[in-house]
């Protein structure tokens, strides 16, 4: 109860960021599909599908979030969860969160952020390690903070911490010292854009990342939602 009422008090930090400044301070990397397009991916009834099929058809926004029990990726997720349906459909692009634990761990995450769009695990990190995705975190000025991540780091980490004494299987829900990272790709192998995180922090802005993706609606994540029309 006492965490509860902690939470309740902690008011949101909101962060601004431009679509400039984030490609002025953004290093994309350059990825082969070709490595990782058959290695399996696992859904929430632990049904096992090749990578290459959430892109061989259709393009792609690929999120890989660091582990479910990260704060900084579960607020992510929780504005990854108020991207309109049909904003996606209208543009013909699949939204998918990969993260890295057992596939027991994605039905309770989903009704944590109220996301419903598509989600898998890698549970052998497979395709983030033979991606290259960075292990350990790395701070520098280029790193700019999540606009999306509204705890600081003490609040996070307590909260991350008792999702994890409360959850029916006590662990940590991947490997701790692993970074995520946001790829677009598709139809076919063709890879549009791609970076990896340096840290918890380093998220892709979510509405740059649909742009850049084809939606040509702009969401606004300030405490109260609401869609633009561009």
């Amino acid at each position: 109860m006492q965490g509860g009422k902690m939470a309740e008090l902690v008011s949101p930090i909101t962060r601004q960021v431009s679509t400039e400044k984030w490609k002025a301070g953004t290093p994309t990397v350059d990825i082969n599909l070709k490595d990782v397009e058959d290695c399996l991916i696992y859904d929430r009834r632990g049904v096992s599908f090749p990578f290459k099929s959430l892109y061989q058809d259709s393009k792609s926004v690929i999120i890989f979030v660091r582990n479910f029990l990260c704060y900084s990726c579960k607020e992510y997720v929780d504005d990854l969860s108020k991207v309109p349906r049909k904003a996606l459909e209208e543009a013909g692009i699949r939204l998918v969160v990969i993260g890295q634990s057992t596939h027991q761990h994605i039905e309770p995450f989903c009704l944590l952020t109220g996301y419903s769009h598509e989600i898998y695990v890698d549970p052998k990190r497979s395709i983030y390690l033979k991606l290259g995705m960075k292990r350990e975190e790395t701070f520098t000025d280029s790193a700019l903070p999540s606009p999306h991540v509204k705890s600081g780091l003490f609040m996070g980490q307590i909260k991350s911490i008792w999702r994890a004494m409360t959850s029916p299987a006590f662990d940590f829900q991947g490997d701790l010292h692993q970074q995520g990272g946001a790829i677009i790709a598709g139809p076919g192998s063709h890879v549009h854009f791609c970076h990896f995180d340096m840290n918890r922090l380093d998220h892709m802005p979510i509405t740059w990342l649909l742009q850049l993706a084809g939606v040509q609606q702009s969401l606004d994540f300030s405490p109260k939602p609401k869609i633009i029309h561009v």
